[in-house]
C-alpha cells in the first residue's frame, strides 16, 4: 500500500494506537481506497544496492575533501577550484613546511585515496553491467544518459508495463508541480518531490548534461524555448521530466533515441 496515502487517511483519527492503525488499514482494504505499490524484482534490488554503495562512498570522499578545505581555511589557506586528480597535490603544496598541518592532513588524504580507489572500482563494475544490459545500452543512445543514469532508471522502474502511459513517469518521479486549489485560490508551486529521490536526481543530472554539453536534438530545442520564457532552472526540471518519459517509451518500444522530431514521430508511427 502507498504509505503517503495511508498516512493521510489515518490522520483523521484523533487518537493513534497500534490497534486503531490496524483497524484503519483493514477499513482501507475493505473499501478498496488504497494504491498498490510495485514490488521490485530481486535483480533490481541488487542493482539498487550497488548504486547505493557507490553513492555512499562518493559522498564520504566529498565530505573528507570539504572537511580538509575547512581545516585549511582557518589558517588562511584556500584550495580554490581544483580537479579530483590535482586535489592531493594542491593540499601538499599548501601545507608544505607546517608539521602540524601535515600531521592533520595526511590521514585524511590516505582515507580519501582509499575511498576514491574503491569508487573507481565500483564505477567500472557499473559501466560493465550497463554495457552487458541491452536495455541500458538502448537508454545510453540518448545524449546525457550514461551508465549510472541508465542503471538508476532501469532498477527504479523495473517493469515498464506497470505504467499505462509513459507520461505517468513524470508525476511518479516527483517532477511535476504541486497544485493547491480551493474556491478562487489556485496555487501552483514547486515540484512534488514524490517518489524515488535517486531517480529524480539522476534525471536532473542527465537534463543538465544534455542542456549544456549534449548533442543538439529536439529535446534540447524544446528546453531552450522553455528557458527563454520561464528560466533555465524550470527548463532543466521540465527536460528531466521529459527524459524520463522518453526513456520509458524507448524501453517499451525497443527503439533508440531519435535526434529529430520528425524521426521520433516516424519511429512512433
Amino acid at each position: 500500500m502507498e504509505t503517503r496515502q495511508v498516512k493521510g487517511a489515518l490522520k483523521a483519527m484523533p487518537i493513534k494506537t497500534d490497534r486503531r492503525d490496524a483497524e484503519g488499514i483493514a477499513r482501507l482494504l475493505q473499501m478498496g481506497w488504497f494504491r498498490p505499490v510495485h514490488c521490485k524484482s530481486v535483480s533490481a534490488q541488487e542493482m539498487r544496492a550497488i548504486l547505493t554503495a557507490r553513492k555512499a562512498i562518493q559522498q564520504s570522499a566529498i565530505d573528507l575533501e570539504l572537511s580538509l578545505r575547512g581545516v585549511l581555511r582557518n589558517f588562511g589557506l584556500k584550495i580554490g577550484q581544483v580537479g579530483k586528480g590535482g586535489f592531493e597535490a594542491r593540499i601538499r603544496e599548501l601545507i608544505e613546511g607546517n608539521l602540524m598541518l601535515e600531521a592533520a592532513a595526511a590521514p585524511i588524504l590516505r582515507a580519501r585515496m582509499e575511498l576514491r580507489n574503491e569508487l573507481a572500482r565500483l564505477e567500472k563494475q557499473l559501466r560493465d553491467l550497463a554495457k552487458a544490459d541491452p536495455i541500458c545500452r538502448l537508454m545510453m543512445s540518448m545524449p546525457g544518459v550514461g551508465a549510472i543514469v541508465a542503471l538508476t532508471v532501469r532498477c527504479a522502474i523495473d517493469d515498464p508495463d506497470r505504467f499505462r502511459s509513459s507520461k505517468d513517469v513524470g508525476p511518479w518521479a516527483g517532477l511535476t508541480p504541486r497544485r493547491n486549489q480551493s474556491g478562487e485560490r489556485d496555487v501552483i508551486g514547486q515540484i512534488t518531490l514524490a517518489g524515488d529521490a535517486g531517480l529524480r536526481t539522476a534525471l536532473y543530472q542527465a537534463a543538465t548534461v544534455m542542456l549544456n554539453r549534449g548533442q543538439p536534438n529536439w529535446l534540447t530545442a524544446w528546453a531552450w524555448k522553455v528557458a527563454q520564457r520561464r528560466g533555465k532552472k524550470r527548463a532543466t526540471v521540465g527536460l528531466a521530466r521529459r527524459i524520463g518519459v522518453v526513456l520509458h517509451r524507448m524501453w517499451r518500444d525497443g527503439k533508440v533515441f531519435c535526434f529529430t522530431r520528425e524521426a521520433a514521430v516516424a519511429a512512433a508511427a
